[in-house]
């Protein structure tokens, strides 16, 4: 399934309309995942866009999990469009999907 060390991940979840744009919640999963030694790509750490838009947003998270092995999956990630894209985008080329508590 997942090889810690080898697998490159993305984290993909909601953020639109949450506190702090849920950038706790993508930071501690990182630092969980880092942890066993994946390698991860947390958009929370991404530099926001000149736009500031949510396209300009999307543009750099779809570049960003397009370089990665798999996508894992936080909470809440069925009500928002963007992780709806991404998990679209994923199972589209074949890019496994997980959710955060099969890989922890």
């Amino acid at each position: 399934m997942t090889r810690p060390g080898q697998d490159r991940i993305y984290l993909a979840g909601p953020m639109s309309g949450i506190a702090d744009f849920n950038y706790p919640a993508f930071n501690h999963a990182a630092e969980q995942l880092r942890a066993k030694g994946f390698v991860v790509e947390n958009p929370a750490e991404n530099t926001p866009p000149i736009c500031n838009s949510w396209p300009g947003y999307m543009r750099i998270a779809l570049r960003q999990m397009l370089t990665c092995d798999m996508v894992v999956f936080l909470p809440g990630w069925r009500q928002s469009k963007g992780a709806q894209l991404e998990r679209q985008v994923a199972n589209r080329l074949s890019i496994p999907v997980f959710e955060i508590a099969e890989v922890l």
